[in-house]
């Protein structure tokens, strides 16, 4: 089953192949702000994985690499998802392992990520995939007031 996939970096020129799934996790952004935020993302050292079915492209996993006091040299798994249709077929973990394989290849000692709340589903998969559930994340938005 796993011969016809194939994961690899997503080209920076075809960046916005990934905001159909963008879209998918959070409707509430519109197009036009993924077009503007995703370039400037990329120069931030962004870079998205994505999961091909021949040219289709079925899954994503942005990646990020960062460092921080309490863990050192870490990658951010960031917006994950596989499209609906190949949900169930063991497609999420093969891209979570190529994820960690490349973080270890580049000396990253760990995988964090954040996951939403409500996202039961999703915090399910992170679970059986045996990551730690640590903590929450919150944020305060800043207004033109």
């Amino acid at each position: 089953m796993y011969s016809s996939y194939q994961i690899k970096f997503i080209a920076d020129e075809d960046i916005f192949t990934i905001i159909p799934y963008l879209r998918r996790l959070d409707d509430s952004i519109s197009v036009e702000v993924l077009k503007e935020r995703l370039p400037e993302m990329l120069k931030h050292n962004y870079k998205c994985a994505g999961v091909y079915e021949e040219d289709k492209l079925i899954g994503i996993c942005g990646v990020w690499v960062l460092f921080k006091y309490y863990i050192g040299k870490h990658l951010e798994a960031d917006n994950v998802m596989i499209h609906p249709d190949y949900r169930g077929k063991e497609i999420g973990p093969l891209l979570l392992d190529w994820v960690n394989d490349y973080g270890k290849s580049i000396g990253c000692v760990a995988t964090e990520l954040n996951s939403y709340i409500g996202n039961n589903r999703g915090n399910k998969f992170w679970e059986n995939y045996g990551c730690q559930k640590l903590g929450f994340h919150y944020r305060k938005t800043y207004t033109n007031e």
